[in-house]
């Protein structure tokens, strides 16, 4: 039987600290990863629990973590139906989990579990979000450091949170950041921006890195246009998610009159010049411009009508309250 997120939290009661662990084909590092990572949080003293999310793996590492589960209260393994993506097996972490602080890190053990207490002590000095900055990193120069630089450097920009390292998986969290987050294609790796879109403190933190014990990496320089795709995406969501009008419509009313212009000019030419106007590009153009104008706007009307769907219809609020001070409820 499948227990779902919200009966879960019905029979389950909160911990302080819940680790994610996205898993596809690690059969060879779980039994090591799952001991360091139960060593390190047990050293903390604090109450948790490890989920590992096993992401339709095809090398017996669904069946290796059921194995080491069983007799443990601590150890919670999903099990996803084929191969999603790490962005949806961390969703179905972050919904399984029942800690106040959820911590994040990758299953390949490049990560160091030790860490952990690292980001979550860091968490605790008022911040929402903490991120790794692998500041030795220990990979291949050519196909992951120097695309990784490019792509934290043009996510900077672009999403105005300054961080060193947008790609280290090993993240603290607050739980109620994290509930305010929908994860969607492959936006992962853009956590801080969503929850710097949420009103999120973030702050960053050197952790150590490790060269890959076992297997192969499952990333390579083919992610990095969707990286590209996903950062358009991002940068809409950040700017123009409640008024989506205020990008189609400059467009569309520029396109409208010079469209417009176009026309009273053709129409100019023709009516008072006595001039032959058919054969002229300007009129293809003028046509064009004005419909191309007319769709833009209409898609702007279109997109606030589905914002305005999309927030009330969830009552999902269009900001968020950090504390309120004084008075009575």
């Amino acid at each position: 039987m499948v227990i779902t997120p919200s009966q879960l939290s019905q029979v389950t009661a909160r911990c302080e600290l819940s680790v994610v662990v996205p898993i596809y084909n690690e059969c060879e590092s779980i039994p090591l990863l799952v001991e360091k990572i139960t060593g390190a949080v047990q050293a903390m003293e604090v109450s948790y629990e490890l989920i590992c999310v096993d992401d339709g793996s095809t090398d017996g590492s669904g069946k290796l973590l059921k194995t080491i589960a069983k007799g443990r209260h601590d150890l919670r393994v999903i099990l996803l139906r084929r191969n999603y993506g790490q962005t949806p097996a961390m969703a179905a972490g972050f919904n399984y989990a029942r800690g106040r602080v959820i911590v994040t890190l990758d299953g390949d053990l490049q990560n160091e579990p030790a860490d952990i207490a690292t980001v979550y002590h860091k968490l605790h000095e008022g911040y929402d979000l903490v991120s790794g900055w692998r500041k030795n990193r220990q990979d291949n120069a050519v196909t992951r450091l120097l695309p990784s630089k490019i792509a934290n450097w043009l996510i900077a920009r672009v999403t105005g949170v300054r961080l060193h390292d947008y790609g280290c998986s090993l993240k603290a969290y607050s739980a109620e950041v994290v509930k305010d987050m929908n994860l969607y294609g492959e936006l992962h790796r853009f956590l801080p921006a969503l929850a710097y879109i949420e009103g999120a403190r973030i702050s960053e933190v050197p952790v150590r890195h490790h060269a890959r014990q076992f297997g192969q990496s499952k990333y390579g320089l083919g992610r990095t246009f969707r990286v590209a795709l996903d950062l358009l995406t991002i940068y809409f969501m950040k700017t123009f998610l409640t008024r989506p009008m205020h990008v189609f419509g400059p467009f569309g009313a520029i396109s409208v009159l010079a469209g417009l212009g176009l026309s009273i000019y053709l129409a100019f030419v023709k009516l008072i010049l006595q001039a032959d106007i058919g054969n002229r590009p300007l009129l293809m153009l003028a046509v064009v411009l004005f419909i191309s104008g007319i769709q833009l706007l209409s898609v702007g009307l279109l997109a606030e009508l589905m914002m305005r769907t999309y927030h009330e219809s969830q009552k999902r609020p269009i900001y968020r309250v950090r504390e309120v001070v004084g008075g009575k409820l």
